[in-house]
């Protein structure tokens, strides 16, 4: 294995844009980079056939070096000190603690409420000594939905993101396939 000072430290790296602009490929990519068995920590939950066949798409992509996880919520389970960790993603994460099932409909959490929890997950996870990369969506970026749990959730994510682009050394936008240095 090359050596690589990057997995000597902690680092958060976050990668942000829209759907289909390359978010992923070039999280994985970049966990390829720094280290010959990154981990892939999943977040979602499967909700029908065709996202069934999404995962199983961008399962395909990598190869068996890759340590896989699937976590729906509590990331911090999971030991990865000295790892490189892409979790993907934070927008399915946020929808893990915003439409939560094991509660009851009337007990669904309020934004502020699901935030707290996601941003406490999110410290104690990225506590340990590791490299991670977190892909999340820019859902914001378009106009006001007249849905009012859509714009709940909207917020509850851009909240969540601009959280953890705060915390992180790195963030990229990917546009197109094309990717944007934001924060270096």
């Amino acid at each position: 294995m090359p050596f690589n000072f990057f997995k000597l430290m902690k680092r958060i790296i976050l990668i942000t844009g829209g759907q289909r602009s390359g978010k992923s490929q070039t999280a994985e990519r970049m966990a390829l980079a720094l280290s010959d068995h990154p981990v892939y920590l999943a977040t979602a939950h499967i909700w029908d056939e065709e996202f069934r066949r999404r995962v199983e798409m961008h399962q395909q992509r990598r190869g068996p070096q890759w340590t896989n996880i699937e976590e729906e919520k509590y990331l911090s389970r999971h030991d990865v000190k000295g790892r490189v960790v892409v979790v993907d993603c934070i927008t399915l994460w946020c929808t893990n603690f915003f439409f939560s099932r094991e509660k009851a409909e009337w007990e669904q959490p309020t934004v502020d409420s699901a935030l707290e929890e996601l941003k406490a997950e999110f410290d104690r996870f990225t506590n340990q000594d590791a490299t991670f990369i977190f892909v999340t969506n820019e859902i914001g970026s378009g106009g006001v939905s007249d849905n009012a749990i859509q714009r709940r959730f909207t917020d509850l994510e851009g909240w969540m993101n601009q959280y953890v682009a705060k915390k992180a050394d790195e963030v990229i936008l990917m546009v197109s396939g094309i990717s944007v240095r934001i924060k270096n």
